[in-house]
């Protein structure tokens, strides 16, 4: 079994075209097949396993099956993505949960749709043909209402948004920065597609049920709350005249319906007894223009930070494609 220390493991004169990447935390029953899964449906490409500190027989198992076994010590599965970003070079990266419930078959489709859309993200959609017991009640529901969450807040029609199954390009892992540490690094790597305007294509696959004795590690309320944050972050920070116009808009409309009744006073009687009301009144119309003013001013800084990583999309594809 090769096992390989917390490094870059990769030659960086070396040519590489496809990665497989797999990241794991006590995976030691599924691992092995999904190893071997890939190995046929994806012939020639590396396959890499990131162990997270596995207490089981994870990195053993998937070393004998051939895969190249990386310690990621930074417990959490953001961390062990952002780790796999940064050390592993390619011009095409397949990551793939270790608890094989996803389709190896359907790699072939999904790097065709990378080419044929020019997508700069495949996700492989589960919501339309899965096991009756892949899905936790709370985690199809939870899932379908953080799709319809941020469709909304971004405009874009997305379905299977905290899908494992996804093919990135290299230009696209190269340059997105994430900073989550859990399992809402799904969400916010489409997030920040959306974001900035990287395209990304869905492509419908079978979801299977875990094996026998393969336990989940995602829990569904600390992990929900996680998910649900790095959507409100993302959007105030990708989104911020949006963001802080409704803000503003609550205040104005509090404003205005705690501030009638010192107008009433004022108009019945040429003087106002409601003084607290008042003065409240008159702070949520303070902060009202001050949130549209904030939105206004972020929003100029946000599009030059948009329109900068832009020109840096464009120049490294510019430089990848005369190095290739």
């Amino acid at each position: 079994m090769t096992v390989i220390p917390h490094q870059n493991p990769m030659n960086e004169s070396e040519s590489k075209a496809l990665a497989v990447l797999i990241p794991c935390y006590n995976e030691e029953i599924t691992i092995g097949k999904v190893v071997a899964d890939f190995k046929k449906f994806a012939p020639g490409a590396k396959i890499y396993v990131f162990d997270n500190n596995s207490a089981d027989k994870t990195a053993q198992i998937a070393g004998d099956a051939g895969a190249i076994v990386i310690k990621s010590p930074r417990q959490g599965k953001g961390n062990v993505v952002r780790h796999m970003f940064s050390v592993i070079d390619a011009d095409l990266y397949i990551m793939v949960d270790g608890d094989d419930t996803y389709p190896a078959d359907m790699t072939e489709e999904m790097i065709a749709a990378v080419v044929e859309s020019k997508a700069d993200m495949v996700v492989g959609m589960r919501l339309s043909n899965y096991d009756e017991k892949a899905f936790r009640w709370m985690h199809e529901f939870g899932n379908k209402f953080v799709a319809w969450l941020v469709s909304l807040l971004f405009s874009s029609k997305v379905t299977d948004i905290l899908s494992g199954f996804r093919v990135f390009t290299k230009n696209f892992t190269k340059n997105i920065y994430l900073k989550s540490s859990g399992f809402e690094i799904e969400t916010e790597m489409t997030l920040q597609a959306l974001a900035k305007n990287y395209v990304i294509k869905e492509v419908p696959i079978r979801y299977d049920k875990r094996p026998e004795g393969s336990v989940s590690k995602l829990n569904t309320f600390s992990d929900g709350i996680h998910i649900l944050k790095a959507i409100f972050l993302i959007f105030k920070e990708y989104k911020p005249l949006v963001f802080f116009s409704i803000l503003s808009a609550i205040s104005f409309i509090l404003g205005l319906v705690v501030g009638w009744f010192p107008i009433s006073d004022y108009l019945a009687t040429r003087y106002v007894s409601h003084v607290p009301l008042a003065i409240l009144a008159t702070t949520l119309e303070i902060l009202a223009v001050l949130f549209l003013g904030i939105g206004l001013i972020l929003n100029t800084i946000t599009r030059f930070h948009i329109e900068s990583h832009e020109v840096i999309k464009n120049l490294f594809k510019a430089v990848d494609k005369r190095n290739s």
